[in-house]
């Protein structure tokens, strides 16, 4: 196998991003939301009183939003107009009257919404009602937290990922004395995890396949479930790589030969990491089993992402890409490499080798088919 993708990076590299992108495309539509009764299995009494709520009051029965406001500062006419505003805004079913606290200093306005919390339009809804408010007054309950929530897990997702990266990166470039490498090691897991995303979102918001897991209607991915997938699978995911590329590097500062230490290292490594990978997605998928719907999502989404690190990116974009590149794999500018720490892993204490040293005779041939035999 390790031969086979030598001989023709191109087209192996290419079907791989091919499927990957495709599985992702989905990802480009998740919506999130954070899990509530609504999103439960039916064999749960949360789910099963959630759906009784729904029938007997309409669905903005499970959602509570509150308008708090301070009598010192907004008073009895600002309130009064922005109660006639909000009770026009589109998604808002009625308005209660403000209810005075004993002291007379806080006024408290419930309103009832004509979607279920976790329904595409309450967001928006939420917005244009949050507008609405005389300065002052401010929006919450349980909906308004679940909105707020998913709002700033969306926005801080995207901190995390750009620190995780770049940590990893020059992890990487400090124990691999290459820029091209971590950079690329960063693109596939990021396409591995991201292809994960797609496929929860086709599965638990599209609805396909949904029946599988046990649920009768399509459901927001958790807004938990994106930061914890790319937190656990980075994290895996590098641990795979940089067994990977230990390897391959070891071959090339003893040999200089870039391709041929591509194929070596992934022929030693490949049975490893496959079976360690195989370990993970069964126990993975165990977790799709259990009834809360995020355990069935994180389950879903990580075994889905191990498997195709393990096989699509590991076994097949990494050779390919690496074998494309050759010796620029392993390209340091000198300034560079006299910043950066040394750091030996393995204890071998390998020098990086010199140009002498990369134009050695091969050490190895391919015989008529294409198998690598030892010179």
């Amino acid at each position: 196998w390790a031969a086979a993708v030598g001989r023709r990076p191109v087209a192996f590299g290419l079907l791989a991003v091919i499927v990957m992108v495709t599985l992702a495309v989905p990802a480009l539509g998740m919506r999130t939301w954070p899990q509530d009764s609504g999103a439960q299995s039916t064999e749960l009494t949360t789910r099963r009183a959630h759906d009784i709520l729904v029938d007997e009051y309409g669905p903005g029965a499970n959602s509570q939003i509150l308008i708090v406001a301070p009598t010192d500062t907004v008073s009895g006419a600002e309130l009064a107009s922005a109660t006639a505003r909000i009770t026009s805004i589109p998604g808002v079913a009625a308005v209660s009257a403000p209810a005075i606290s004993p002291d007379g200093e806080l006024a408290v306005i419930s309103v009832t919404s004509a979607y279920d919390p976790a329904a595409d339009g309450t967001p928006e809804m939420l917005a244009a009602v949050r507008s609405a408010l005389p300065q002052g007054a401010i929006l919450t309950g349980a909906t308004t937290y679940f909105s707020d929530i998913s709002d700033k897990l969306q926005e801080r997702l995207w901190v995390v990922i750009g620190f995780v990266v770049a940590a990893s990166v020059l992890a990487l470039m400090v124990l691999f004395r290459s820029i091209a490498v971590p950079i690329k090691a960063a693109l596939m897991n990021l396409l591995s995890v991201v292809a994960a995303y797609g496929v929860i979102t086709a599965v638990f918001q599209w609805g396909w396949g949904m029946q599988l897991f046990g649920l009768d209607h399509t459901v927001a991915v958790s807004s938990w479930v994106p930061i914890l997938i790319f937190a656990i699978l980075f994290g895996l995911s590098m641990d795979y790589e940089v067994f990977l590329l230990s390897r391959i590097r070891e071959d090339w500062l003893a040999t200089g030969d870039a391709k041929g230490s591509v194929v070596r290292g992934l022929a030693r490594t490949g049975r490893v990491i496959t079976s360690a990978a195989a370990i993970m997605v069964a126990v993975f998928l165990s977790f799709a089993t259990e009834a809360d719907v995020v355990l069935k999502m994180l389950g879903l989404g990580m075994a889905t992402a191990v498997l195709l690190d393990a096989t699509l990116i590991r076994m097949v974009l990494v050779p390919a890409t690496m074998t494309l590149l050759g010796r620029f794999n392993w390209w340091l500018p000198g300034w560079l490499d006299r910043i950066l720490p040394n750091v030996d892993v393995e204890g071998h204490g390998h020098p990086t080798p010199s140009v002498e040293q990369q134009t050695v005779r091969p050490t190895a041939t391919e015989d008529p088919d294409g198998e690598l035999q030892p010179v």
